[in-house]
């Protein structure tokens, strides 16, 4: 008799093997967000605050691009996870090949418009014409290497799914190293300024995207490349079905862009960078959320898929006791630690520091609701409700922080600036409260 090897996802997970098999992509996340927060810290520290406002004034264009990715990634991830549930392996392959080849499709086009109209997306973005050449420098070299962009957040996601977590978190630390010792040699040694920043960062992006091919090409893994059906309804479906997370990201561009012109309006390019290192320190505190939520959505997808209800419910409501522990966790480090994080940034500018200083243990309480809300829209799009899953993350990262962004600052200056996250958060979760609560008889209790 053949031995069939038995997927790792169909395992009867308790909490302790549960954060196990998360663990991986928590620790992915977690080094994500530290590589991210040195690599500008290196421009903060090496080359100045205005190009640490130059990147955040760009950033909207890299959320588009991780809004596309991680759209095709987690919405992909959760139809491929679900077929191979239902034993449907020949047909998973093949979507998960045409998920990788719509990724390098799409990460062409953003580079072909993007290189277009680059100088009309830069002044419409909000740049001052201190910050426009830093800008241009930076998001020059970012387009040239979208493709392997999306291409590594697609892996992150399909690594996951194929029982491969730990294979991801190994490229992405390699990632992360290669774009700190990069970092180093472009910036500090070669003096290459905000060019250098772009280009570590750039080729951090290589290795997994290289990487990655190359091991789903070798069919060592059940799930690896294959000759396509061609399957546009998939397509479609795994679009809506990660609408969420396209929706956070946009949101996030927008909001991100709307922080911009009003620090830029109330405090000007020190403004901008102050609150550059908050949204940077918001993405590090909130990665455990983020890489947790990644983990265990293949194991929701494929229990949902292999109608395990007794697993998925367990599942589920271990999922929601982490993130509870971990959310005081990350509160009582982030209020702490505030000025501490601050002061690694912005050391060289003193009103930089101030304001930065002064917006930390009020943007703190944020952390006490974002990982209920991030982990509920990851979880709706693992169960493929996509629509619940789009509309959490369309108002808590975008609906409310832009009503908030358009009036608490007209009342209370900077400090109704630093309200805006917290409160959207507050709200957001009463929604996710709700939704949990409609639908418990389905999936929770």
């Amino acid at each position: 008799m053949t031995h069939v090897k038995k997927n790792p996802l169909a395992n009867n997970f308790h909490a302790l093997s549960l954060i196990k098999f998360a663990f991986p992509s928590m620790l992915m996340m977690l080094f994500m967000g530290l590589y991210t927060i040195t690599d500008t810290i290196f421009v903060a520290r090496f080359v100045d605050t205005n190009a640490l406002s130059a990147i955040n004034i760009v950033c909207p264009v890299i959320n588009i691009i991780v809004g596309l990715g991680t759209m095709l990634a987690t919405g992909g991830s959760a139809i491929v996870a679900t077929k191979i549930g239902s034993q449907k392996i020949m047909e998973a392959r093949s979507n998960f090949t045409l998920l990788i080849i719509s990724g390098v499709i799409i990460g062409l086009f953003i580079t072909l418009i993007g290189f277009l109209f680059m100088e009309q997306i830069i002044w419409g973005l909000g740049a001052s014409s201190i910050l426009f050449p830093y800008c241009k420098d930076y998001l020059t070299i970012q387009l040239v290497f979208v493709v392997a962009n999306m291409l590594q957040i697609l892996y992150q996601n399909l690594f996951v799914t194929a029982g491969k977590p730990t294979v991801g978190l190994i490229l992405s630390v390699s990632a992360g190293f290669a774009n700190i010792f990069f970092d180093y040699i472009f910036i500090v040694l070669l003096q290459m300024g905000i060019k250098g920043a772009a280009l570590g960062t750039s080729i951090g992006y290589m290795i997994p995207s290289i990487a990655g091919t190359l091991f789903f090409l070798t069919g060592k893994s059940e799930l690896h490349f294959c000759k396509p059906q061609m399957d546009y309804f998939m397509i479609l479906k795994s679009c809506s079905n990660g609408a969420s997370e396209m929706v956070s990201q946009l949101s996030t561009a927008l909001t991100t862009f709307l922080f911009n012109i009003t620090m830029m309006r109330l405090l000007g390019e020190n403004g901008v960078s102050a609150i550059t290192v908050i949204i940077y320190s918001q993405f590090l505190l909130t990665t455990i959320y983020i890489g947790f939520s990644m983990g265990v959505a293949p194991i929701i997808s494929y229990n949902y898929g292999s109608k395990n209800t007794e697993q998925l419910k367990k599942v589920i409501c271990i999922c929601f006791y982490f993130i509870m522990i971990v959310s005081i966790f990350v509160f009582l480090l982030s209020f702490a630690a505030g000025e501490n994080i601050a002061w690694v940034f912005a050391k060289n500018n003193k009103k930089v520091f101030e304001i930065t200083k002064t917006g930390f243990p009020i943007f703190s309480f944020s952390f006490l609701f974002s990982g209920c809300n991030i982990f509920t829209s990851a979880l709706f799009t693992a169960l493929s409700n996509g629509k619940v899953s789009a509309l959490i993350s369309f108002l808590r990262t975008f609906g409310f922080i832009t009503i908030f962004l358009l009036l608490l600052p007209r009342l209370f200056q900077v400090i109704g600036v630093w309200l805006a996250i917290p409160l959207a958060e507050l709200l957001t979760v009463t929604l996710t409260i709700y939704f949990i609560c409609k639908h418990r008889k389905y999936y929770f209790l």
